[in-house]
């Protein structure tokens, strides 16, 4: 087996596991992050020092990547940001993450380019 598909078997076993929360908010799919769901994560070119400038209608559109209770802290680049709602959302290199409302299935990347600001979140 390779090491790519031992890492996913790794993964699923933990998650398996009675009473073991994820660790994982997001997780590296083909070069890109993606949420629990495979659903592609982008990032928001107006986003500046660690704060989400996306509320309202653009948070609709541009649902962001909320912490969840059984999250675990963040390691390495990742950090939590509070939302003007002062609700918490994951970032990554200190850019907040968000899905896109147009993306119906995993693997979809519709909201890549939208307005030259939005783009595919990347490791």
């Amino acid at each position: 087996m390779t090491r790519h598909t031992l890492s996913w078997m790794a993964l699923f076993a933990a998650l398996a596991l009675p009473g073991v929360a994820s660790a994982h908010h997001a997780m590296e799919k083909d070069g890109m992050w993606v949420d629990h769901a495979g659903m592609t994560l982008y990032t928001f070119d107006k986003d500046a020092g660690g704060k989400s400038m996306c509320n309202g209608d653009c948070a609709t559109n541009w649902p962001p990547l909320l912490v969840k209770a059984e999250d675990e802290a963040a390691k390495d680049k990742w950090t939590v940001i509070e939302r003007d709602d002062g609700k918490k959302q994951w970032a990554y290199d200190g850019k907040p993450l968000y899905t896109f409302i147009k993306d119906k299935k995993a693997g979809d990347k519709t909201g890549d380019g939208v307005k030259d600001v939005w783009h595919i979140a990347k490791p």
